[in-house]
């Protein structure tokens, strides 16, 4: 069984190389200025040109204006969109991308909200709710809130570290994770020593999980 797991918030083309040589399956890059981790595009170029084949770009976007997307996604490579903001479905839809709607939980109510309003979405990303931002922060929510039988595809974040990513994966019973500020030294840097650590919790988790998802 393979837990599919996505780095988020590169910042750095040597950051982007030790995530896909320890094994993860996709990065983020954060198009919101806001944020510490922000890359504008010529940064964004230069890490997706040292990536190998087979690792997908995440761009992630929070409220943006249309044109912005756009532009992202007329300039470089993205190979999925992430909406982290108040995005709706028909926002999100029409730039014919597929796409993942972030969910902020505080309650199994928003969880079961954004089941029925974004029907289009390729993933429901599930983070934990911040006053005053939108992902990153480094907190989870309680994972026991989640629905026992969630029929979508969906992706586990929100304070997720190489302590309680087994824990997080035998609560919540998810195969798909996305983790940024837990394996960082500062916003935005990675820690090589963290993402290995990271991804070593998660194959070693791999190797016990039966074929059928659990």
């Amino acid at each position: 069984m393979h837990i599919r797991t996505k780095i988020c918030g590169i910042t750095r083309p040597q950051d982007a190389v030790c995530v896909a040589n320890c094994g993860a399956d996709a990065i983020g890059l954060v198009f919101y200025q806001k944020s510490q981790r922000y890359v504008n595009c010529q940064t964004a170029k230069q890490i997706i040109q040292v990536l190998p084949p087979f690792i997908s770009v995440v761009g992630l976007f929070v409220n943006p204006p249309a044109d912005y997307v756009y532009q992202i996604i007329e300039t470089l490579p993205i190979d999925l969109l992430q909406f982290q903001g108040d995005e709706d479905e028909d926002f999100c839809t029409q730039f014919k991308r597929p796409y993942i709607k972030a969910i902020q939980v505080k309650n199994t109510q928003d969880i079961e909200n954004s089941i029925k309003i974004h029907q289009s979405a390729r993933a429901l990303l599930f983070d934990a709710y911040h006053p005053q931002q939108y992902g990153g922060s480094g907190q989870h929510f309680d994972w026991n809130i989640l629905p026992n039988n969630i029929n979508r595809q969906w992706i586990l974040a929100g304070g997720l570290n190489s302590d309680n990513i087994v824990q997080a994966i035998t609560t919540t019973r998810t195969l798909n994770i996305d983790i940024s500020s837990g394996v960082e030294s500062d916003k935005g840097i990675k820690d090589a020593q963290k993402i290995k650590q990271f991804m070593q919790q998660i194959r070693k988790l791999e190797q016990s999980l039966p074929e059928t998802k659990i």
